[in-house]
């Protein structure tokens, strides 16, 4: 018995154009299945937290993108009694390009349909989790402009925020401490907090990390001049920003930040409260088991 989560609005209507696909691969393999639509945001953490709670081996089957796996993630009160299978459905789809997992609707319900399970990482802060990418800074400036946009879709619309953001730079003052050490006070143009790799649609911010290491990338992207962002851009759309001395890398397993200014945090390109001003982070190893 198979649950799925889906939100129908979902990738300009990717997800219902999965959901035939999803079904009739159960239908062929005589499996049963329940569907759960969600009805508003943040829906997807009620939904998953009530059938958490009513079975002792939830089988999931998630159609979305990494907003939607956040959210179920989020609601997911004893991960024990979970198996998580995911189906991208989003504009960007940023933690399967780190994961592996299939983008053809057919192909990753075959791996569903298969049962091979692993385990993969999350990102614990607080009381809530992150699947693939946490970030402040220029990350956060685009998704904040990208809420604007009212005549370009998709992609579109986030290259149009993302240059308009360059084009009007911001520094963001923060207090970042690595696994215990002494805290390091920096002007960032972004930082990013990596159990994946990718952001906005294919932008590879955290190269090195590794979705199931235990371990997450911490990129910290300091203050440059403006006149240089622009030239450094190929660096960065390319994964190669590492190389650049403006920027500092550190492989950690936990890590604890102080906002010192007005800046706001993303998880999974959902922008968050602005009085999250401290916060712990932590790897969390071998507690999520997807399909993969």
């Amino acid at each position: 018995m198979f649950d799925i989560i889906l939100n129908p609005n979902g990738g300009h209507g990717a997800s219902l154009k999965a959901l035939k696909v999803v079904e009739q691969c159960l239908k062929d393999a005589n499996q049963d299945y329940t569907i759960h639509k969600t009805e508003y945001a943040g829906h997807a953490i009620q939904l998953a937290k009530e059938l958490n709670e009513s079975s002792d081996d939830l089988k999931l089957i998630v159609l979305g993108g990494d907003g939607t796996f956040n959210e179920v993630l989020n609601g997911l009160t004893d991960l024990s009694k979970v198996t998580m299978g995911i189906i991208p459905c989003g504009s960007g789809n940023d933690f399967i390009k780190a994961s592996g997992h299939p983008k053809k609707y057919k192909e990753a319900m075959d791996v569903i349909l298969q049962g091979s399970t692993s385990y993969v990482d999350y990102i614990k802060v607080g009381n809530k989790r992150c699947l693939n990418v946490a970030g402040a800074g220029m990350d956060v400036d685009v998704l904040t402009k990208y809420a604007t946009v009212k005549k370009l879709k998709g992609k579109a619309a986030y290259y149009y925020s993302l240059f308009y953001t360059l084009a009007h730079a911001k520094f963001h003052h923060m207090e970042i401490t690595i696994n215990g050490g002494e805290p390091l006070e920096r002007s960032v143009f972004m930082i990013g907090i990596g159990n994946g790799q990718f952001i906005g649609g294919g932008l590879k911010v955290c190269p090195n990390a590794v979705i199931d290491d235990g371990k997450l990338e911490v990129v910290i992207i300091n203050e440059i001049k403006k006149s240089k962002i622009i030239a450094k851009l190929p660096k960065f759309l390319s994964g190669k920003h590492l190389a650049c001395d403006f920027t500092e890398e550190f492989v950690t397993d936990k890590l604890h930040i102080k906002v010192l200014d007005d800046s706001q945090f993303q998880f999974d390109g959902e922008v968050q409260p602005v009085e999250m001003k401290e916060m712990d982070m932590e790897c969390v190893h071998k507690e999520l088991k997807m399909y993969r």
